[in-house]
């Protein structure tokens, strides 16, 4: 087989966050390296695939794959790096393991996260740069696109992504088991720290309707609350405001902040509606005894964490069941693959044969004076018929799956028969 499909890259396992980030194809870079990977010689189609957690450069090659050294050089370009740095931090996979490597990849069964969807849509965000660039060819558009099929199916198929796999996410999810929806919802924050925010972006995203913003720093509540288009609320006003939350969060530093006894006399004030408290503080802000109370719904870190491990177990046990259907999608895309080699011949047998119809042709009509236009027509219809059922059964012989060493032979026997060696 001429062609070589290979993969150059590293990723989250296999090197730091300082040297991805380096080698991380930005706007700009990433075009220059892909103008200089295809001045190679032997590089007929190159994709680069650059996101946080990973940087690959797939590319099909006529000589089979180039080395790592040399490849590592368009890596680094631009960068200030040099080979020696990143070599070792480097992987690669040739053929049928560098199809099934892009196809893990697309389904995310090799993120950090298995199952994270926003993978496939940078891949192909990335692959429509490289078509638009003319860099990807057909051998790179089938295996890309099959990949997204790919990833479809085994997203379709398993409970991959059934699972969040995030503590904010997952405060989320909870919390819509407590309400039957989480629509015009408020939420109360109190604290400005980085994990309550980020459960706070997600309840908006789940549609809850209003958020407030309780912090120490009173101007820091503000600038939160102004970023999240929520209400500021001073601290010591907390309890004013608590009966109109359904969902509250602790993120703020320094310990408790909300205890049973005031939860019970909230309880009694909203008239048993149920509130759902998050606790992501650590020491943390709300008594653990707020749990015994009626309509009272805590969950603090531990438990959070602990929802999360088994969601990503779950997952990991789906993940088996995605890597088989990767399996099954790789031995097909192989077979495939391993038929370009024959595709040339086919090619050179038809145009050969066709050459040999034209000619004749001409060469009969020519003979036959007077001979109107439907006649000709009926004439090369004829003819084309007997080249394409002459040509049928040899065609399929070819095409047909047999060892490679006797595909070896039936093409080397194909070409001297017919004298094919020079038109390939």
């Amino acid at each position: 087989m001429s062609r070589q499909l290979s993969i150059l890259g590293l990723n989250h396992r296999t090197a730091p966050v300082e040297l991805r980030e380096k080698l991380a194809m930005t706007e700009g870079r990433g075009e220059g390296v892909l103008a200089s990977l295809l001045t190679h010689d032997h590089i007929e189609e190159v994709v680069l695939l650059s996101t946080c957690n990973r940087v690959e450069i797939v590319y099909c090659s006529r000589e089979g794959p180039i080395e790592t050294e040399e490849m590592t050089g368009f890596l680094v370009e631009g960068t200030g790096l040099s080979v020696d740095e990143c070599v070792p931090y480097l992987y690669s996979f040739e053929n049928r393991e560098a199809v099934r490597h892009l196809f893990r990849v697309a389904s995310s069964l090799d993120s950090m996260v298995v199952g994270e969807p926003q993978i496939l849509g940078q891949m192909k965000e990335q692959f429509d740069a490289s078509v638009d660039a003319h860099s990807a060819g057909p051998v790179l558009h089938r295996v890309f696109h099959k990949s997204f099929s790919v990833a479809k199916r085994v997203r379709s198929e398993t409970g991959i992504a059934s699972r969040t796999v995030s503590v904010a996410s997952t405060a989320v999810d909870l919390a819509s088991h407590i309400f039957e929806s989480l629509e015009g919802r408020t939420v109360l924050l109190i604290g400005a720290g980085d994990m309550g925010e980020t459960a706070a972006r997600h309840f908006q995203g789940a549609g809850v309707k209003d958020i407030m913003v309780a912090n120490r720093t009173f101007e820091n509540g503000v600038a939160l609350a102004r970023e999240l288009g929520g209400t500021p609320i001073p601290l010591e006003r907390l309890s004013n405001y608590l009966p109109l939350a359904d969902l509250v969060v602790g993120s703020a530093g320094g310990g408790e902040m909300l205890s049973a006894k005031e939860v019970k006399g909230l309880m009694r004030e909203r008239k048993g509606r149920a509130v759902f408290f998050i606790d992501v503080a650590v020491p943390r802000n709300f008594d653990p005894a707020i749990n015994k109370i009626d309509g009272a719904y805590l969950y603090d870190m531990d438990d959070l964490s602990s929802v999360v491990e088994e969601n990503l177990e779950e997952r990991q046990r789906e993940a088996v069941k995605g890597e088989a259907i990767v399996e099954g999608e790789v031995d097909h895309f192989w077979l495939w693959f391993e038929k370009l080699g024959v595709i040339p011949t086919i090619v050179a047998l038809r145009e050969y044969a066709e050459e040999i119809r034209n000619q004749e042709l001409e060469r009969t009509v020519a003979k036959l004076n007077g001979i109107s236009e439907e006649d000709r027509i009926r004439i090369d219809h004829m003819t084309r018929s007997i080249v394409n059922k002459l040509l049928h059964r040899p065609t399929s012989v070819l095409k047909r799956e047999v060892r490679p060493d006797e595909e070896t032979r039936m093409l080397s026997a194909v070409r001297k028969l017919f004298s094919l060696e020079d038109e390939l």
